[in-house]
């Protein structure tokens, strides 16, 4: 049901984010202890604020009401996906050249699952990343369909 429900928000709220000019990074609907939250993060290349995100969700709530996918209580909420942003689509892959990344595979990599790096390319088989291993800086490449799951990561000094 999970799945039914994101792909249906997504129809509904694509046109409404290219009517505004943002994108869709992510649709979330979970169960929280005894509460449901249908969550959806927006961005733009200016990045999205407050008043874009009631937007959204008003008229995104309007949508729902209509189609009513949903048979029980949940809570929307529409946001930003913050400094941490998850890299879904080959897209996000490509405008996160240069930045620094968190990666997790399905499979080990050279003995390892878990990535943190700059990416430094990507052309849409293979995600290839800077890091340090020992004090040295090494490249990994990771086939592109092994990634489980990727995010821009902070860094702290």
């Amino acid at each position: 049901m999970s799945k039914k429900v994101t792909e249906t928000v997504e129809q509904l709220v694509t046109p409404i984010l290219d009517e505004m000019g943002l994108e869709l990074v992510d649709i979330e609907y979970v169960k929280e202890g005894k509460n449901w939250f249908l969550r959806v993060f927006i961005d733009s290349d200016d990045g999205v604020d407050i008043e874009q995100c009631g937007a959204v969700s008003e008229k995104l709530s309007e949508k729902l009401d209509e189609v009513d996918p949903i048979p029980h209580n949940y809570f929307l909420e529409v946001s930003s996906p913050g400094a941490e942003r998850p890299l879904k689509k080959a897209k996000d892959f490509a405008k996160a050249i240069g930045k620094h990344v968190y990666i997790k595979t399905y499979e080990p990599i050279e003995g390892e699952k878990q990535f943190e790096g700059e990416l430094t390319a990507f052309d849409g088989t293979t995600v290839t990343l800077l890091i340090k291993d020992r004090g040295r800086q090494k490249t990994v490449a990771i086939p592109y369909e092994k990634v489980a799951s990727a995010r821009l990561a902070v860094i702290f000094f």
